[in-house]
C-alpha cells in the first residue's frame, strides 16, 4: 500500500507542472516575451558569470574547506571569536573581493561549513557584494557624492548590525558551535600563514581581475588596470602555479600541460580571452581531479559546492528573468509599475524599492546605470539608496542558495533584516536630501 504521507509532495509538484503547461497561454505576447527574457538572462549569466566568477569562487571555497583548518576559521570567525576582530574582518571583505551576490555564495558556504559563527558569516555574506569599492566610486561619480558616501557608510554599518542581530536571534544555535570549537584541535599542514596567504591572494587576484569591468571613461588609473586585466590575471595564475609546485607538492609537468595550451591559445586568439581562460579551467579541473592527496580533495570539495549551488542559481536566474526581465527589458512585471512606485520618499516607495532590489538580480556595477535611468524617471533619492543597499547584496538566486546552506528560518530573518534596514535608511536619507 502506497505511503501517501511521503508521496503527496511529488504528486502536487507533478500536478502543478501539468496544469501549468496545460493552461498557460504561451502564445500571448507578454508571456512569450517573459519566457524569452528568462532564457536570455540565463544565457547572459552563463556567458558572463559562470566561467569568470563562479568557478574561481568555487575553487576558493574548496580551498577554504581543505587548506584552512577548522580551528583557524573558528579562531577568527567562530562563535567564540573576538567580536571586534571577526566582525571587522567580515565587514570590509567586499573592498577586496568586488563580487556580486551570487559569486560570494561559495565563499560564504565555505567559511560557514568550516565553523564560522552565523553573525560573522552573514556579515561577510552581506558585505561581500555590498562594499564593492569600484561600485561605490561609480555611484559617487554618476549618481552623486551624497549617494556614494551613504552607500559606503550604510553598507559597512549594515553588515555589522545584521550580523550582530543574526547572532542574537540565533544565539542558542551558536552554543553548539562553541562546544564544537572546544573539541577542535589546532591543525598544522606544514605551511606557514604567509604561504597560505600568498596562495589565497593569488586565487582572489584571478577572481578580481578576470572580472574587472570597463570604466565609463577611457582614461585614468581604472582604465589602465582594465587594459591590462588579462595580463594581470595571467601573472596571478602563474604565481598560483609556482605556489602549488613549491608548497603544495603538485607536479610541475601537470601544470605545464595546462599552461602551454593556454598560452598558445592566448597568442592565437588574443581578442577572445574567454577561450584560453576556459582551456585553463578545464585543464586545471582535470589535473586536480586525477591527482592524489590534497589536490584531489580540493577538487572534490570544489565539485561539492558546485553541485549544491549552481543548479539553484540557474533556477533563480530563470525565475528572476521571467518576472523582471533583463535590465531595460520587460518581464511579466512591467517596468512601468516599478518606476511609478518609487517616486518621492514615502514608506511605500522605500519599502517597494528594497523588496524589488532584494529579489532582482544585479551583476556587479549594473545597479548604477539602472538607477541612473530610474532617477531620471522620477525615483526619489531615499528609494534609490534603499535599492542600492538591498539590491547588490540579495537576489532571488542568492536566496535559494542561502536557504540550502543555513536553512529556512535563518534565511527568512536575514532577508527581512536587509529589507527593513534598507527601507529605514532610505527614509532617513530621503528626509535630508
Amino acid at each position: 500500500m502506497m505511503r501517501w504521507k511521503s508521496e503527496w509532495k511529488p504528486l502536487i509538484l507533478i500536478a502543478a507542472i501539468f496544469l501549468a503547461f496545460f493552461y498557460i497561454p504561451f502564445n500571448r505576447a507578454g508571456i512569450e516575451n517573459a519566457i524569452m527574457e528568462a532564457l536570455k538572462l540565463t544565457q547572459w549569466y552563463a556567458r558572463e558569470h559562470v566561467l569568470l566568477c563562479l568557478i574561481p569562487a568555487f575553487y576558493i571555497a574548496g580551498a577554504i574547506a581543505v587548506f584552512v583548518s577548522q580551528a583557524s576559521v573558528m579562531k577568527y570567525l567562530g562563535a567564540k571569536a573576538n567580536k571586534i576582530l571577526s566582525y571587522g574582518v567580515a565587514s570590509v571583505s567586499g573592498t577586496i573581493l568586488a563580487v556580486c551576490s551570487c559569486t560570494v555564495l561559495p565563499l560564504f558556504a565555505g567559511i560557514y561549513k568550516m565553523g564560522a559563527g552565523i553573525g560573522p558569516a552573514t556579515t561577510f555574506l552581506y558585505s561581500g557584494p555590498a562594499i564593492n569599492v569600484l561600485a561605490i566610486i561609480l555611484t559617487a561619480r554618476i549618481l552623486g557624492l551624497g549617494l556614494g558616501v551613504a552607500r559606503a557608510v550604510g553598507a559597512i554599518v549594515f553588515s555589522i548590525i545584521i550580523g550582530l542581530i543574526m547572532h542574537l536571534i540565533f544565539r542558542n544555535d551558536q552554543k553548539e558551535k562553541e562546544s564544537a570549537q572546544m573539541a577542535v584541535p589546532e591543525a598544522g599542514d606544514g605551511r606557514s600563514l604567509l604561504q597560505n596567504g600568498i596562495y589565497f591572494a593569488a586565487m582572489v587576484a584571478i577572481l578580481v581581475f578576470a572580472n574587472w569591468g570597463r570604466p565609463e571613461q577611457a582614461s585614468g588609473f581604472w582604465y589602465t588596470v582594465y587594459s591590462y586585466k588579462w595580463i594581470i590575471t595571467g601573472i596571478a595564475a602563474a604565481a598560483l602555479g609556482f605556489v602549488l609546485i613549491l608548497w603544495f607538492n603538485m607536479k610541475w609537468w601537470k601544470l605545464a600541460l595546462v599552461a602551454v595550451p593556454t598560452l598558445i591559445l592566448a597568442v592565437i586568439v588574443p581578442h577572445q580571452p574567454m577561450i584560453p581562460f576556459a582551456a585553463a579551467v578545464i585543464g586545471f579541473s582535470i589535473i586536480t581531479a586525477t591527482s592524489k592527496g590534497e589536490s584531489s580533495e580540493w577538487f572534490e570539495q570544489t565539485w561539492g559546492f558546485t553541485k549544491q549551488i549552481l543548479p539553484l542559481l540557474f533556477a533563480g536566474v530563470l525565475i528572476a528573468g521571467l518576472l523582471l526581465g533583463r535590465p531595460g527589458h520587460e518581464g511579466l512585471i512591467p517596468s512601468e509599475w516599478i518606476s511609478n512606485s518609487v517616486g518621492g520618499n514615502s514608506l511605500w516607495a522605500n519599502l517597494f524599492a528594497s523588496v524589488v532590489g532584494a529579489f532582482m538580480y544585479f551583476a556587479t556595477l549594473t545597479e548604477v546605470p539602472i538607477l541612473q535611468g530610474l532617477i531620471g524617471n522620477g525615483m526619489g533619492k531615499g528609494p534609490a539608496l534603499a535599492l542600492l543597499l538591498a539590491g547588490p547584496a540579495l537576489s532571488l538566486p542568492n536566496m535559494l542558495v542561502i536557504r540550502s546552506v543555513i536553512g529556512n528560518k535563518k534565511t527568512i530573518v536575514f532577508i527581512m533584516l536587509v529589507i527593513v534596514m534598507a527601507t529605514v535608511s532610505g527614509l532617513i536619507y530621503g528626509s535630508f536630501f
